[in-house]
């Protein structure tokens, strides 16, 4: 009997970008706000119907945001609803790291 061998790619630390997600960098971004947002929700202990009242969303939108399918919502949307969670959001653009062959971005979480 031969032996099989299988190789392992290490990865890029990105998953969507090695799925081959043209939108790999907003994809990335979404997740990281909705983990903060459903961080917040758990923390100030909101049920989904009461989390749906302070969104102005349907409460079955909150279970998706909560399950992280994330289709019905931009980057945009999660940062309203930070501040509707009272947070501050503030974006800061400076000159890209010279480590980087692009611009990065990041989602930094103050407590």
């Amino acid at each position: 009997m031969a032996k099989t061998t299988e190789t392992v790619d290490a990865g890029t630390g990105d998953v969507f970008r090695d799925l081959g997600c043209a939108d790999a960098a907003e994809r990335k971004l979404r997740v990281q706000l909705a983990m903060r947002v459903n961080e917040i929700i758990k923390d100030k202990r909101l049920t989904q119907a009461e989390t749906a009242a302070l969104f102005g969303i349907p409460q079955p939108h909150v279970s998706e945001l909560k399950h992280y399918k994330l289709n019905r919502f931009s980057s945009e949307r999660l940062l309203h609803f930070m501040t509707q969670l009272d947070r501050d959001v503030e974006i800061v653009i400076r000159p890209r790291d010279a480590a980087h062959p692009t611009g990065q971005l990041s989602v930094l979480f103050a407590v």
